[in-house]
């Protein structure tokens, strides 16, 4: 241990060793499963592989491939790939074993099966025959050894736990009763059908999550994501709050087109600890920041976490609807951290870092700026008309033609392979959480649970609005510290969100609520990865890591509460009258900045208990959007200004 002191720190400064920092990544395998690093021919095949993957999805976006196709070859792809690359135990990450080679071709097999005659297949899913059966199986215990390799053996527990209540409903208690299906009806339904394992979560895993990690690692090759770091450097320096709001505008930048919080937190965290730790954050509130901002970057446009594409394939709404939803609650978690920034640096007596600037601002602007315009162009090309498809097919273009712009970050051959690689290599994780997901979805619709399951809700919460959305916020963070962001949604979102909507919460509401607080799991207790990682890095407490990560998150986990409880909450997903929308929006940002301060024990000097006490009711009053609270509120505010500015003015 005194060796690790001594070698993470260099006068003074705090330094990243290379035991953290694979510490830190063992994190993101835990996330995205340990992948092998393949060379030599193997890793020559792997990458035509992953390259001709990629390359046929960006075809499908342009080009006209039959749905039901696209999403077997999607699976095909998936399951040939992912026994390859992940290896079945941590130990054998170095080499390829015989039964890998074995899967991988299992799992293209199942899918050619289908496509040998796919007119009679797709009408015989009531009655498959005996070779249906056994491919069908196949495939379902294929997914889910994939996905515990590329996740955890959590969710095809939960997964296997589902197909058994389909099986043994007649023999379970009221109200979880049910018919009961066979082994051949389940089969069926989950192989032959789309309301299974190729349902709307493959679905958009084969179309919208692949072409975004494709996006994601253009922008990565292509130096973008170090231009995001300078340019947030570049910008936020100067002040003792410059550390933080570094880090704050960075991992926004960076985390948007990465889709992970967890690879935010990481890769961020080797940059900027240092500057932090320098700046005076101690280890645990400097790992808070980095996974409060890690996480923020997945609830953020204009790309967002996996989920949200899920989100509008749920509604059948465009995907640039749930942009406009999240535009607001963006702000507003941005503008929680940015005020527990500001009050730290107050608090703490942060210090004024002296940035290493190779360019200026407007150098680097000038030089590196259009890595902004394919963000941009996303949003652009989706207003005139596109399908978000279409957008991010041509803001991947646009991202490779002009990285052309500059020699070193031109998208030359080899950059491009590589790119082309991480793009399928990326989507493993997650395609094989879809197609898992996907068989949850199949039981719940093929039971009815979702209706037995919000009924059972509202009953407990005997018809309260209020405590259906607490028990259902509960349900969606118990589930989220066991599976993945987007398999949490996923299964929230179908047994869940019926009982917020069967109360007369708008259904988009209500999705977003699921969605928000699927992602927040991620920095919740007991165990959040995105804190963990951000320790590993740190060499921080684990638990005062997350609960520093808390304290910076807190004032957003009471937004989804504002847009579920009052019907002019909408407001705050920009639903409504435009005054309502206007005047909720800045109650909530002054709720959002009493609840900061309030928690956080600084307003304009260090808060009393009693001032303390005013502002953390101010700001839960004002979050609630009804013009008697807002009244109250806002006299609260007033109240606690007057207290530090008039009463105490002579108390430092």
């Amino acid at each position: 241990m005194e060796e690790e002191r001594k070698s993470s720190s260099v006068n003074g400064e705090e330094l990243i060793t290379e035991e953290r920092l694979r510490k830190a990544e063992a994190f993101i395998e835990e996330e995205e499963g340990p992948s092998r690093r393949l060379a030599g021919r193997m890793g020559t095949f792997i990458t035509i592989v992953a390259v001709a993957m990629s390359l046929i999805h960006l075809y499908a976006a342009v080009g006209i491939i039959m749905t039901q196709i696209l999403r077997g070859i999607h699976v095909m792809f998936v399951l040939f790939l992912t026994f390859l690359v992940f290896p079945s135990l941590k130990r054998f990450r170095n080499r390829i074993l015989w039964y890998d080679y074995l899967l991988s071709l299992l799992g293209v097999a199942v899918i050619v099966y289908i496509f040998l005659d796919f007119e009679e297949f797709i009408y015989r899913s009531v009655t498959p025959t005996t070779w249906d059966l056994f491919f069908g199986g196949l495939l379902i215990a294929l997914i889910l050894e994939a996905n515990r390799r590329t996740t955890s053996w959590i969710l095809p527990f939960i997964v296997g736990s589902f197909l058994v209540y389909a099986y043994i409903g007649p023999w379970l208690p009221s109200p979880w009763t049910h018919r009961g299906y066979g082994i051949d009806r389940l089969v069926g339904h989950m192989y032959m059908t789309l309301e299974g394992i190729f349902g709307v979560p493959i679905d958009v895993s084969s179309t919208f999550i692949i072409l975004f990690t494709i996006y994601g690692a253009f922008l990565e090759f292509s130096g973008a994501g170090k231009f995001f770091i300078d340019f947030s450097l570049s910008a936020m320096g100067g002040k003792p709050t410059g550390a933080g709001r570094t880090v704050t505008l960075a991992s926004f930048l960076l985390g948007g087109p990465s889709g992970s919080g967890v690879a935010t937190t990481v890769t961020l965290g080797s940059v900027a600890y240092p500057m932090l730790a320098k700046a005076g954050y101690s280890k645990e509130a400097a790992g808070g920041l980095l996974s409060a901002g890690g996480i923020g970057a997945i609830l953020s446009p204009p790309v967002l976490g996996a989920a949200a594409f899920l989100i509008a394939e749920f509604l059948k709404i465009s995907y640039l609807d749930v942009i406009i939803m999240a535009s607001i609650p963006t702000i507003l978690y941005y503008w929680a951290i940015f005020w527990m920034v500001e009050f730290d640096a107050k608090k703490f007596g942060a210090k004024t870092i002296a940035f290493d600037r190779t360019y200026s601002l407007w150098q680097l602007t000038r030089l590196y700026g259009f890595h902004f315009t394919s963000l941009i162009a996303i949003v652009v090309i989706m207003v005139i008309g596109f399908t978000p498809i279409m957008a991010v097919f041509w803001a991947t273009m646009i991202a490779f033609a002009v990285s052309f712009i500059r020699p070193d970050t031109a998208l030359v051959p080899k950059k491009l392979i590589n790119a082309l690689r991480s793009g399928s290599i990326g989507v493993l994780s997650v395609a094989t959480t879809c197609a898992s997901a996907g068989i949850i979805v199949g039981v719940v619709t093929l039971t009815g649970l979702g209706l037995k399951f919000s009924n059972i809700v509202i009953q407990y919460a005997g018809g309260s609005l209020l405590l259906t959305a607490i028990f259902t916020a509960l349900v969606v963070w118990v589930v989220g510290l066991a599976v993945p962001v987007t398999a949490s949604y996923i299964i929230c979102a179908v047994i869940a969100a019926p009982a917020l909507i069967k109360l007369g919460v708008p259904d988009f509401a209500a999705h977003m609520f699921i969605f928000y607080y699927s992602i927040l799991s991620e920095v919740s207790p007991p165990t959040a990865l995105s804190p963990f990682a951000a320790a590993a890095l740190t060499g921080g407490d684990p638990y005062k890591t997350t609960m520093q990560a808390w304290k910076y998150t807190l004032p957003a986990f009471l937004v989804p509460f504002n847009f579920t409880l009052h019907p002019d909450g909408v407001a705050l997903l920009l639903k409504g009258y435009p005054l309502i929308i206007i005047w909720t929006f800045i109650t909530a940002l002054v709720g959002i900045f009493a609840l900061a301060a309030g928690m956080d024990g600084w307003m304009f000097k260090r808060a009393t208990s009693y001032e303390r006490a005013i502002l953390i009711a101010a700001g839960l009053t004002l979050v609630y959007p009804a013009l008697i609270y807002d009244a109250i509120g806002l006299g609260l505010v007033g109240l606690a200004i007057l207290s530090q500015k008039v009463i105490r003015k002579d108390d430092l």
